[in-house]
């Protein structure tokens, strides 16, 4: 069973939930390996400046310090002055997976943004 980075379960004190990983490979299994490859090349390559300063609507940024895919550095801290109306919610130690493994923390504050 993997437990890798994407979901921070290699790091403690993190439990491996096996449900979560066998739908991660499920996913991964439903793409081919050129397919795979090339989205991860296009969105790793690409310059997002001009589209997200083009963004007006109201927009969430969230991003964990502890994320081993796509570090905050590098994305969300780059990314949010750049959208007009932001908010940004950082999550102290929570890695890429954020949303499907901590939904008790990131559901209420997508919930109080979504109605505000």
């Amino acid at each position: 069973m993997p437990s890798g980075p994407f979901y921070g379960f290699n790091r403690a004190p993190a439990t491996l939930q096996e449900g979560v990983v066998a739908n991660w490979w499920r996913q991964g299994m439903m793409g081919g390996a050129k397919a795979h490859y090339d989205c991860i090349k296009a969105f790793s390559e690409t310059d997002f400046t001009e589209d997200l300063k083009a963004i007006t609507v109201p927009t969430l940024v969230m991003h964990g310090t502890d994320d081993q895919i796509v570090p905050i550095g590098a994305s969300a801290r780059l990314s949010a002055p750049l959208l007009r109306n932001a908010q940004t919610k950082i999550y102290d130690g929570l890695g890429h997976g954020l949303c499907t493994i901590n939904p008790d923390v990131v559901n209420p504050d997508l919930l109080a943004f979504i109605r505000s």
